[in-house]
């Protein structure tokens, strides 16, 4: 057929005109994603359409007909759709590759050690369950999110394409799968298994073991406050609890201590400790023990106490539990504190907030007749970034205080 000069391509304008629109959520009014966030709760949908599948890339639209931009779909999930974005997308590895090269260049900006860090936090870096964590020459993924997990192929070509990596394990046992319907699993997804191997931080050595230690290998958040507690340990005796892997420890130790004892109810992270003391060539003495019942029994004094426990509440529902739990710990320590000694206490559950956390530590000061001074706060490190309108995105919190005279 002969196409007149000026005359649209009908064949195109056909296509245009009958390709099947994207699937989607016309989303409620007063939804949280109207407030800036990024998130759409299966009770904010006031109608689906196109037949989405889960895991599909959809078109989000407000009660108007606007368009709100597109998220990735999973009606299984409390959390239906998770924006990634407010134009049209494709998630393909064009995509994968310019979000993580934006995730990289960030965190080179800031000049973190790149043989340790977050590379990737999920929707930090507009990449809703993908974590990408590096030690040394090896990457360690989690895929959290349906969708994410149905496109792992590309998201591990991407990081091939980008930072070379030796291996790359996929460490697939977080709990945060379950609500999205997947199954737990760890495998070396890229390369080969890498025996255990040592990464250093401020003179600190670490063995890693990325397919068998705990989360994805250290707990990278935490890290720039080893330096800032340890200024206060030399000379002093030091009481870690929940130790993990003996960051702190090994900071006070190096940092000169006079005594260091780590206390985790996880055997293997005691081990970890020991084996991470000596390689670092300093000596920290280690307890396997329930802290709870730890610090309830034992009748040493120290001058520096650090605790530093998993999450006590993973909702809202147990959020007054957990303050019991942390009201506990701060009790308990609070009677071991020598006079002028030093209370280091953190908490990494967003749903127990700075205000909350802070109330658990008064509460105990009140029952223990103790004052604290505050002298440091403390917050998750910067490859862990903290989006204004996602409050889901900042969960660690830490505060300093030194023991005030009785008065």
């Amino acid at each position: 057929m002969i196409k007149r000069k000026g005359m649209p391509n009908l064949d195109l304008v056909f296509r245009l005109l009958f390709a099947p629109a994207m699937p989607g959520l016309i989303v409620k009014p007063r939804a949280r994603i109207f407030h800036g966030h990024e998130w759409v709760y299966a009770s904010e949908i006031q109608k689906t359409f196109g037949d989405p599948n889960p895991g599909d890339l959809i078109t989000l639209k407000d009660f108007k007909d606007r368009p709100l931009g597109v998220a990735i779909y999973n009606p299984h999930s409390q959390i239906v759709a998770r924006r990634i974005s407010r134009r049209k997308q494709k998630l393909d590895l064009d995509f994968f590759t310019r979000r993580i090269s934006q995730a990289i260049s960030h965190r080179d900006s800031l000049g973190i050690d790149p043989s340790l860090r977050r590379q990737v936090w999920s929707e930090s870096d507009g990449l809703p369950g993908i974590i990408v964590d590096q030690y040394a020459k090896h990457l360690v993924l989690q895929t959290t999110t349906l969708a994410m997990d149905q496109r792992k192929d590309l998201i591990v070509e991407a990081l091939v394409h980008l930072l070379s990596p030796e291996s790359i394990t996929l460490r697939n046992d977080s709990a945060m799968r379950r609500p999205e319907g997947l199954e737990e699993e760890i495998r070396t997804i890229y390369g080969t298994r890498p025996e255990p191997f040592i990464v250093s931080h401020d003179g600190a050595t670490f063995e890693i073991d990325p397919a068998d230690g705990q989360k994805t290998g250290l707990y990278l958040d935490i890290m720039p406050a080893y330096r800032r507690i340890a200024a206060h340990a030399a000379g002093r005796e030091v009481l870690d609890v929940f130790c993990n892997q003996g960051g702190f420890s090994l900071a006070c130790k190096l940092a000169g201590a006079r005594s260091v004892m780590a206390v985790d109810i996880s055997e293997e992270a005691t081990r970890a400790t020991t084996r991470n003391a000596k390689l670092t060539g300093v000596e920290i003495s280690t307890v396997t023990a329930n802290a709870f019942d730890f610090l309830r029994k034992h009748d040493q004094t120290y001058d520096l106490i650090i605790l530093d426990p998993p999450s006590f509440t993973r909702n809202k529902k147990t959020v007054k539990d957990a303050m019991r739990g942390y009201k506990e710990i701060h009790l308990r320590a609070l009677r071991m504190l020598n006079p002028d000694g030093i209370l280091a206490t953190f908490c990494c559950s967003h749903h127990a907030t700075r205000e909350l956390f802070l109330e658990s530590v008064q509460h105990a000061c009140v029952d223990a007749k103790r004052t604290l001074r505050l002298i440091d706060s403390h917050s998750q490190r910067l490859d862990h970034p903290i989006i204004a309108t996602l409050p889901e995105t900042e969960y660690l919190k830490g505060f300093t205080f030194q023991l005030a005279p009785n008065r």
